[in-house]
């Protein structure tokens, strides 16, 4: 008789989290007692910290019934995003069995395009002068006129998206600091992020200063982000959580996104160079005024899906 055979490998669920923490020591070489450590999460299966998110969200209807796996005709999924969420949903349903329906601003990246493509999504492409706003609206009339046909997973006010954070990605970084963690800085697009990580942050220890980061505009290059001002406010933002808010320049995070790479060998997105900015403008306030500091931010993404955009040969 032919034994069974032991179970190898991890699932694709398994692999979504507990993401390393990498040391940017060239950026704080001239900062004596600061450190900036960012959270690569491209390193998630679908490229992204939206993996967090999506999981969560997808687990949590299909716990209630609201989603099946691997069934004929079974309900779709259907959502806005500007890109890396629906990244992990299009991943997720292709390996869980559900279909994916996008509401998508056209103008994001290329490759973004061509991953939602290969995964099989179904894509509805919204007017880029409306931003993820007008993205929004339409998955909102979208499930308004067929509600038997879709689970709507809002994103932007689901709580499981900040509950992932809130359950992984903070106590992914307390265990790595060692607790030493004095501020935790992250941009702000669903808000999920920061919402949840700040949230459990603070009950390992209050004195953590967190720090949100958003476009300093609406009109500005960060796909994903928000500049709250203008823009629908996620119902899961809560504005009083953050000790400061920090507004970033597009330009700016160009800039970085450009050095991380030319002088760190480090391509990150440019949300993830708008937070490591950030992160750098409180790291020297922290070394003018004489304090140690241990800066932890996020790395949402890699430059993989930016890279077709211009400012990479400027400069």
């Amino acid at each position: 008789m032919i034994a069974t055979a032991r179970a190898l490998g991890v699932s694709l669920l398994d692999r979504i989290g507990n993401t390393p923490l990498l040391a940017l020591e060239r950026l704080t070489a001239h900062l004596p007692g600061v450190q900036i450590l960012g959270k690569v999460e491209w390193v998630n299966p679908g490229g992204s910290i939206k993996d967090r998110a999506a999981a969560a969200i997808v687990l949590d209807a299909e716990k209630r019934g609201l989603l099946r796996f691997h069934q004929p005709n079974a309900r779709a999924l259907l959502d806005a995003t500007s890109g890396n969420t629906g990244i992990a949903y299009a991943m997720l349903g292709a390996a869980l069995g559900f279909p994916v329906t996008l509401c998508v601003p056209s103008n994001v990246s290329e490759e973004r395009k061509h991953i939602l493509a290969a995964y099989g999504a179904e894509v509805v492409w919204t007017d880029p002068a409306d931003g993820s706003d007008g993205a929004i609206r339409k998955a909102r009339a979208v499930i308004a006129a067929e509600p038997e046909r879709y689970f709507y997973a809002d994103q932007y006010g689901n709580p499981q998206n900040w509950r992932a954070h809130y359950r992984t990605t903070a106590n992914e970084i307390w265990r790595q600091t060692e607790g030493q963690i004095t501020h935790f800085i992250a941009g702000l697009g669903t808000s999920g992020t920061f919402m949840g990580t700040t949230r459990r942050l603070r009950e390992l220890n209050p004195a953590i200063q967190c720090i949100s980061m958003q476009p300093d505009s609406p009109f500005n290059g960060f796909e994903g982000l928000k500049h709250m001002a203008t823009a629908i406010v996620p119902p899961i933002y809560d504005a009083t959580l953050a000790d400061d808010n920090i507004f970033m320049e597009t330009e700016r995070a160009y800039t970085m996104a450009k050095e991380l790479g030319r002088r760190d060998g480090l391509l990150v997105g440019v949300s993830a160079a708008g937070a490591v900015a950030a992160s750098l403008q409180i790291a020297e306030q922290e070394a003018h005024a004489g304090r140690e500091a241990v800066i932890v931010t996020v790395l949402s993404d890699s430059a993989d899906k930016y890279l077709s955009e211009r400012f990479w040969g400027e400069g």
